[in-house]
């Protein structure tokens, strides 16, 4: 029942998310959001559920993308197809490719699967550049989604008609790709992930099941890239690019590839980042990285895995003893954090100052790259930041590890009134 109440909740907030954000920006935004929930899903079903870290899965998004495009000029030119089936054939192409490419590249697993990936996107990329006749060189190649016979009155024209294509196209590979890992080919690909020699030995052959599993994934990231295709309508050699893999496998992690929902997240945070960030900021990739970092650290099971660790706090009850110094770790983070925004701004502008002038602003202050005050002042207010958050998570974490013990010790009270 509640699984059932989370799906309609997930279709619900796609049918009404444009009603909220009806301005251009934010109907552009939330379909790139729903393009790039599919691929990272995708993604995840290669990196999170196989265990195979892919560094050339744009190819298939990106192959999507320009047998889409094709195909649009072809319903352009008269053939009968609706647009709305596209994304479709852009999905079979991407599986057809991945049908040749993919019995080479799943022979071998980790490293070895890692750099065979690599290899593909790099040659891939190089073709895109040697064929212009097909990637359209540099420009490109470019068509129009107003074509063919409108349906219903759907052209697609305007952008919430195409955004609820991409909402039906979101909900319906979402579910198919969680249907997957409830499959038998979907549990045993968890357990090739896990202990592929154990695989072997109950009579399944690994390599099959890791390329199974590679085909569907880069069925689902072609219908991404048809997508993609319809929403911009033009495509160029950047979507098969190293470039392109890169962000998927970066912001796939951020969200959480142990859990089912982590890449929606990624995907979320992915377009915000190109979009909005790189907007704020010329920084916004050494922001990037510095996150990545971070999370590699302290969390390396990304947002979902600290979404899961609150809502768990918060149905066990625990949650009043830790709001306090929660609040307090967090004020310090933000503060440590700010201060480091404004070092890492004022770094960046300087090599810019004598064309540009010394001063900069950011989050509301002005700031003087040549001026001994504002370095000093973003340097104790780092510091600051950074010594508060150090003194209030020695105290925190006792705490923390103080209620875990709690639960641990009612759960094995719980076995012991129960053994059964």
């Amino acid at each position: 029942m509640r699984r059932n109440l989370v799906w309609i909740f997930y279709a619900l907030l796609l049918a009404l998310a444009p009603l909220v954000f009806s301005s251009n920006l934010g109907q552009a935004l939330l379909s790139q959001m729903g393009i790039a929930i599919i691929v990272c899903l995708s993604y995840n079903m290669l990196l999170g559920q196989g265990g195979m870290l892919s560094f050339g899965h744009a190819v298939y998004s990106g192959m999507g993308a320009f047998l889409a495009i094709h195909t649009l000029n072809l319903v352009t030119g008269g053939v009968t197809l609706p647009v709305s089936l596209i994304p479709l054939a852009g999905g079979f192409a991407s599986l057809l490719l991945a049908g040749v490419l993919g019995w080479v590249t799943t022979k071998k697993a980790a490293t070895p699967f890692a750099m065979i990936t690599l290899g593909m996107g790099e040659l891939v990329w190089a073709m895109a550049l040697m064929f212009p006749g097909f990637f359209g060189g540099e420009a490109g190649v470019s068509g129009n989604r107003v074509a063919g016979n409108p349906v219903l009155g759907i052209t697609f024209g305007p952008q919430i008609e195409l955004y609820y294509l991409i909402a039906l196209y979101t909900f319906v590979c979402t579910a198919l790709m969680y249907a997957f890992t409830r499959t038998p080919l979907g549990r045993m690909l968890n357990a090739v992930r896990d202990n592929p020699e154990r695989v072997a030995f109950v009579g399944y052959n690994p390599q099959m099941v890791r390329y199974l599993a590679f085909a569907i994934a880069a069925f689902f990231a072609g219908i991404s890239g048809g997508l993609a295709a319809l929403n911009f309508e033009i495509v160029t050699s950047e979507v098969v690019s190293g470039y392109r893999s890169g962000a998927y496998l970066l912001f796939t992690f951020l969200g959480g590839t142990t859990f089912f929902f982590g890449p929606i997240i990624g995907a979320i945070l992915m377009v915000l980042a190109f979009v909005l960030l790189s907007q704020f900021t010329q920084a916004w990739l050494l922001y990037l990285g510095l996150v990545f970092i971070v999370m590699v650290m302290l969390a390396p099971g990304g947002v979902a895995s600290l979404v899961m660790l609150h809502l768990r706090l918060l149905r066990s009850g625990h949650w009043r003893r830790l709001w306090p110094g929660y609040l307090l770790l967090v004020g310090a983070g933000v503060l440590a954090l700010a201060g480091a925004a404004v070092l890492l701004e004022m770094i960046y502008h300087l090599p810019q100052s004598a064309a540009l002038g010394p001063k900069l602003r950011f989050l509301g202050v002005t700031l003087d790259t040549h001026g001994l005050g504002s370095w000093a002042g973003a340097s104790v207010v780092t510091l600051a930041g950074l010594g508060w958050f150090e003194w209030r998570r020695r105290r925190f974490v006792p705490i923390l590890v103080e209620i875990q013990q709690e639960q641990l010790e009612n759960v094995q009270k719980i076995k012991h009134q129960d053994p059964a």
